[in-house]
């Protein structure tokens, strides 16, 4: 299965992109497992971290750790973001 990630603002700038093609394993079934596959990388990748606040979308819908992922979707990560 392949997906397309997308990272915004200031997680963008910590993993040094806006965007990424992946081949995933079936194992990985959910933003949790993604979440979980990226941190693994290390480094910068850390901003990935459950601690930190941050929103998932797939598909341009919100989702929660357990939003199964399909083959073809689109996996967005960012921060909170507030109004003013």
């Amino acid at each position: 299965m392949t997906v397309r990630i997308l990272y915004f603002a200031g997680l963008r700038e910590a993993v040094g992109r806006d965007a990424e093609e992946m081949a995933l394993a079936p194992q990985l079934a959910t933003v949790a497992d993604l979440r979980r596959h990226l941190l693994q990388r290390g480094g910068a990748w850390n901003a990935l971290a459950q601690g930190k606040s941050l929103r998932v979308a797939v598909n341009q819908r919100m989702a929660e750790p357990l939003t199964a992922i399909r083959d073809g979707d689109e996996v967005a990560f960012f921060p909170p973001v507030t109004g003013g």
